[in-house]
């Protein structure tokens, strides 16, 4: 009898993603990874919480089909981070909508995120915590146990810190954050 071979830590899919075995994906057909993505050991993405409506004909609540969360390709999602669609009252019901995250986006440990949109070449540390509907623009930087308030919005090329963020300066666009390597090393 041959040995049993030891399966990898990840899991590549046909578009290049490598998802981590002992990672969380709740609800996989409201997410779509962009190709080449990375999804490390121990990270969390809720896509089982979509966006609800009231039936006109019943009154009841039911579930419509929606996109919960999107991302581009070469997003980097480090150990432990969580990706939760920002949650809203409307007219007295609880809905989430998705969360689009743009490509070149490293988004580093510990973090969680409820942001509603992160645009291309992001760079978000360790620890940091994205409020509900926040909107971090294309080239931003948030920087290591950042807690961004809710409904913020960092505009392209600032660099934002401190709890709650607020900007302490700029990117200067010179060098924007690259997801191919990292994508490779993994």
């Amino acid at each position: 009898m041959a040995p049993k071979q030891a399966k990898g830590e990840y899991i590549e899919t046909e578009a290049g993603n490598k998802v981590s075995r002992r990672s969380q994906i709740h609800g996989t057909t409201n997410i779509i990874l962009g190709g080449r993505t990375v999804i490390q050991a121990e990270a969390v993405i809720r896509g089982d919480l979509l966006r609800t409506s009231t039936s006109t004909s019943s009154g009841a609540q039911q579930s419509v089909a929606s996109l919960a969360v999107q991302t581009g390709k070469y997003a980097i999602l480090s150990p432990g981070c969580v990706l939760h669609p920002p949650r809203k009252y409307h007219r007295g019901t609880l809905s989430h909508t998705t969360q689009k995250i743009g490509d070149n986006v490293y988004i580093g440990p510990g973090a969680i995120i409820e942001a509603a949109t992160i645009g291309s070449n992001v760079w978000i540390g360790a620890g940091a915590v994205l409020g509900r509907l926040s909107f971090i623009r294309d080239g931003a930087k948030v920087l290591d146990g950042a807690v961004v308030p809710g409904g913020m919005i960092v505009n392209s090329g600032d660099i934002v810190g401190g709890r709650p963020a607020r900007k302490v300066g700029e990117t200067g666009w010179g060098d924007p954050w690259d997801g191919r390597e990292a994508w490779r090393s993994i």
